[in-house]
């Protein structure tokens, strides 16, 4: 009760003191942030990054940061950050410990932005997922990564699109690839890879987020679950990763039944956290090698890759 207290104190002085053009949600996600940043104040120093263009907008970039002293081609881990759709970029969503922790696991790591809604749609947004693996892998010989070897993962907004590009091959086909392109998706606590249940069971704060991304046509939002995508063929292997999110763990459980029917290799992770602290710390602690998260996710990966 005194925990509970303590925070409604804390969250109603961030209120009051917030800009005051911002709506309340805007600023109560703004305390959640600091609190999880405070997390990331350990985090190690990553090597210098590089950023490359995949395609014409501005917001078609990404960031790669790769391993020191290869002996060869490195595998890469593709990360697509969250937002809702419409907000966040590499440089504010992808966490510290990331950067600093593959790169030392001996893979490379990149961070892509894409286009937002409303100037882009989700579809584009898939589309940019799969043109930023299709640029790597085009350049693959002279960054000195392993075109083979690739996973895509994603948080929550970002689950959903990686969940997506792994379940529905029209947009890897749209860049020329395949899901032979990708050696594994591991999406990050979403919540919206069944569109039509998250609209009828999700969260009240979260309806008009999910209804500005999805829009109100059924059959475009079963186009865009990744539940409803994941008959086989799909992406070799999936890892979900969840915490304690009602929604989240709905959902997360739902896609996996969906992928094991089709035949698809997927495996689950449940970890602590509960609403949105929970949710923004798997994503701001990956990497950490004192959060459960990251264990799972290493091992999984030396499984994938080998070694």
């Amino acid at each position: 009760m005194r925990m509970k207290l303590a925070l409604s104190i804390a969250t109603l002085a961030l209120l009051s003191a917030g800009v005051a053009e911002a709506r309340p949600g805007d600023r109560l996600r703004q305390y959640f942030a600091q609190r999880a940043a405070a997390s990331e104040g350990n985090a190690p120093d990553a090597p210098a990054s590089a950023t490359l263009a995949y395609g014409n907008d501005p917001a078609q970039q990404l960031s790669l940061w790769k391993p020191q002293g290869a002996s060869g081609p490195s595998p890469v881990v593709i990360f697509v950050h969250g937002g809702g759709w419409q907000r966040g970029s590499k440089d504010n969503a992808t966490g510290r410990w990331k950067p600093a922790h593959y790169p030392g696991e001996g893979y490379a790591f990149a961070s892509i932005d894409y286009r937002l809604v409303p100037e882009a749609t989700v579809e584009q947004q898939a589309e940019d997922v799969a043109s930023a693996l299709k640029a790597l892998i085009d350049r693959a010989d002279a960054l000195g990564i392993d075109r083979h070897r690739i996973v895509l993962m994603g948080h929550s907004a970002g689950a959903q699109l990686v969940a997506l590009v792994g379940t529905d091959e029209r947009y890897l086909k749209g860049a020329g690839l395949t899901f032979a392109d990708i050696a594994g998706v591991i999406p990050i606590d979403g919540a919206a890879y069944d569109v039509p249940a998250q609209l009828r069971d999700g969260p009240q704060i979260m309806q008009q987020t999910y209804a500005q991304a999805f829009g109100g046509d059924p059959v475009r939002q079963r186009a865009l679950s990744p539940t409803m995508q994941a008959a086989a063929p799909n992406a070799p292997r999936f890892l979900l990763l969840h915490v304690q999110r009602p929604d989240g763990v709905r959902q997360s459980r739902a896609l996996a039944d969906a992928l094991k029917a089709g035949g698809t290799p997927v495996q689950m992770a449940s970890f602590p956290g509960e609403g949105l602290m929970g949710h923004m710390e798997i994503n701001r602690r990956l990497g950490d090698p004192d959060y459960a998260a990251t264990g799972a996710v290493d091992g999984w990966l030396r499984q994938l890759f080998g070694g």
